[in-house]
């Protein structure tokens, strides 16, 4: 009885050791004492409030990228930053909206509904719950290894492929030109330069020219000041003065053009369709799963169910194909104004054409463009693209939007963004601990970029990570302890509490140029072409995932896929066929009548180094370069394997050496082994190889066994 208590106690012990193990990240940061030194606290804040100056418009800017409403990117800069500050390992490491990201999170949403609605941002959070999850599950099991499968050529390709699309999907907002959208990134790219030859707004592209203008200005002139904020300032009260954006709301009847106002109505009917398909597919979806629950077998009725929800699956993405096809074409039909005050119309181009006398001027007016339709009153917008308005106070609570098969389709984009962020977010945090000296913990990394995530997807933050360029500034601007982010988090909800009415007029094309600087820096093909010249096949790994990235976008995760496969096959194909050496027998290690005797030139004794380990993979190449060796060398009577650069040996390895012993020994060739290692030495006693074939032909130094092969040949000659 007392043995099985102890049995229990030890049990009892061991998990509460291993869970101990798995929570010890999730305890408070060890900075939080040194906030006591007022210094501390004075340089944490000074750093804080600059990296919020470029946090607010870079974050706007990549929420735009992702496909979502641009203060999504302040909801993403909020409690993500704290959380991963608390619970991550690095001090310094700036957390929230990033452009690599949020070009993923783009290219997994796109296919499954239209950017910038309900149902979008209700995936975007939960694609940001899932990747959490994913991180978190990483570091708390220690599975930080599996980034080891992203080697370095396959991420230089990748991020050079992403970067150049992140920088060419913001032409149009630069020339501010509509173009129809490909299957393919490329496709869109080309439909984007099509139409910026002939139809480019001139107003827009002089207010990108002049935002890329006044950053590059700042930063030559002084690389600390925050470039990004002195641009969105600057454009921002320009475009307020000089009208570059004017908006109107008019009523239904005020839209001349039938057509127009008939698609509107029909817009609205298609919203509160899916609005009601949805909520029956969840209902029907709850139904099934609870009865599937209830039996093992799919009966009758559990089969109707099923058929009804893949029906109304079928229907739901039919009606919202439609809707996002309607609502594209729609919202981009320009239209022209006629009249004044109540009086005044709006006609398409076509019916304004219609409407001129035969000698009349053909000037219409500035374009309108349909910006929202809600309770028969229309939204109208006309001249360049700004922001417009942006709801003002702090996020609440929302959970995320979950569906089985949406679920299922994100997965591969779950795994590629958490890879790829965490990389991101490592790469720059192990740079910062180089120069402070701080410990850093690559899994507690993992925990606290999971943590944010999760945390942020229920306060509608979509993906986020470690930032490049905000970290440098962190680091640059003095920030000692994670506090500085609690401090850029303050500032942020602050702007969200009373300055949103100011960025009402922040022209998009301000914000493309952000975009676009900040991704340059990470087009880069110097990392890919010393790739080719450390190694061939990791510069073919590198260039083809670049490529395939390129040509399969917005398939992100194929191309770096694609690239990991290659690289793995490429590692296999080198451990199936190391280098193979036949070194001539070193002159001053051989004994001086060996040497008098002429061993060195006739090939009576060969030295065979095989550079890499002896394992199934290889065996069969081993065997090959042997059966070389014996066709090619008729006088070989002494076989030396030297295995200096064999660093293991498998079962299959120890088998064909066994094999292969017996063999030449039988046909009359002596082979000897020199400099195996410990572990090798150590797998042979186990394995009884030295009782087999005998522990004399074994030799430690070399120049043991040359004297051996000498004294073998010796004794041959003699008999």
């Amino acid at each position: 009885m007392n043995l099985h208590k102890v049995r229990q106690e030890r049990v009892f012990r061991a998990a509460r050791d291993t869970l101990g193990q798995i929570l010890n990240p999730l305890t408070l940061p060890e900075w939080l004492p040194e906030l006591r030194d007022k210094a501390v606290l004075k340089a944490d804040f000074v750093a804080g409030l600059t990296v919020a100056l470029v946090l607010i418009p870079q974050s706007m800017a990549y929420a735009q990228l992702a496909g979502l409403p641009p203060y999504y990117g302040l909801y993403a800069a909020l409690l993500p930053t704290m959380i991963a500050a608390f619970f991550g390992s690095s001090r310094q490491l700036a957390t929230g909206p990033v452009a690599m990201v949020s070009l993923m999170t783009a290219a997994a949403l796109e296919p499954l509904a239209t950017a910038g609605g309900e149902s979008y941002i209700g995936y975007a959070l939960l694609l940001s719950l899932m990747v959490g999850l994913f991180q978190l599950m990483m570091g708390m099991f220690r599975l930080g290894v599996l980034l080891n499968f992203l080697s370095h050529p396959v991420i230089a390709g990748f991020v050079n492929a992403a970067a150049i699309i992140i920088a060419t999907s913001q032409l149009g907002k630069i020339f501010g030109v509509e173009a129809e959208k490909g299957e393919y990134h490329f496709e869109f790219m080309i439909n984007t330069i099509h139409a910026a030859m002939g139809n480019t707004h001139w107003p827009t592209f002089g207010m990108a020219a002049l935002a890329f203008g006044i950053m590059i200005a700042v930063r030559r002139f002084n690389p600390r000041l925050p470039a990004v904020l002195f641009a969105v300032i600057i454009t921002t009260i320009l475009a307020w003065l000089t009208g570059f954006e004017r908006h109107t709301s008019v009523r239904l009847d005020q839209i001349g053009t039938q057509n127009i106002r008939t698609a509107l109505m029909l817009d609205t009917l298609q919203s509160k369709h899916i609005t009601n398909l949805t909520d029956k597919y969840h209902a029907v979806q709850q139904d099934y799963h609870a009865e599937a629950g209830q039996t093992e077998d799919e009966d009758a009725t559990l089969l109707t169910r099923r058929q009804d929800l893949e029906q109304i699956k079928f229907l739901l993405n039919q009606k919202q194909e439609q809707s996002r096809t309607h609502h594209e074409g729609l919202y981009d039909t320009p239209l022209y104004a006629t009249g004044e005050g109540d009086e005044m119309k709006f006609f398409t181009a076509e019916e304004m054409s219609s409407q001129l006398s035969e000698g009349g001027e053909e000037n219409y007016g500035p374009a309108w463009y349909i910006k929202g339709y809600k309770d028969s009153v229309v939204t109208l917008q006309a001249g360049a693209k700004v922001i417009g308005e942006v709801p003002g106070g702090l996020p609440g609570f929302r959970m995320p939007k979950f569906e089985w098969s949406v679920f299922m389709h994100l997965i591969g984009a779950m795994i590629t963004i958490s890879l790829i962020g965490f990389m991101e977010a490592i790469s720059i945090a192990k740079s910062m601990a180089a120069t402070t000296r701080q410990n850093l913990s690559p899994n507690r990394e993992l925990i606290g970029q999971g943590m944010s995530n999760i945390v942020g997807s229920f306060f509608q933050a979509y993906p986020v990570s470690g930032s490049f360029s905000r970290s440098a500034v962190n680091i640059n601007a003095g920030a000692v302890t994670g506090f500085s982010s609690v401090i850029t988090v303050i500032i942020v909800a602050l702007a969200l509490l009373f300055l949103t009415p100011l960025l009402y007029y922040l022209p998009q094309a301000t914000l493309a140029a952000v975009i676009i600087l900040a991704v340059s820096g990470l087009i880069s093909f110097k990392p890919m072409i010393h790739a080719w010249q450390a190694n061939h096949h990791d510069g073919i790994v590198a260039f083809v995932t670049f490529v395939f990235t390129l040509a399969l976008a917005p398939d992100l995760e194929m191309g770096i896929l694609l690239g990991m496969v290659l690289s793995l096959a490429l590692l296999l194909f080198r451990i199936m066929k190391p280098r193979v050496a036949f070194p001539p027998l070193p002159e001053s290690l051989m004994p001086a009548e060996a040497v008098a005797a002429g061993v060195i030139d006739d090939q009576r004794i060969v030295r065979m180094r095989f550079e890499g380990s002896l394992v199934f993979a290889n065996v069969a190449f081993f065997e090959e370069q042997l059966q070389k060796l014996l066709a090619s060398s008729p006088h070989l009577k002494v076989l030396i394997i030297d295995a200096v650069s064999i660093n293991e040996v498998d079962s299959s390895g120890d088998r064909m050496l066994r094999d292969y012993y017996k063999r030449l020994t039988e046909s009359g060739i002596d082979v000897l082994f020199t400099r195996f290692r410990k572990p090798i030495q150590e797998v042979f006693e186990r394995s009884h190889m030295y009782d087999d074939v005998g522990k004399e032909f074994f030799h430690r130094n070399p120049i043991d066994v040359y004297r051996h092969a000498w004294e073998m040949l010796a004794a041959e000659k003699a008999e």
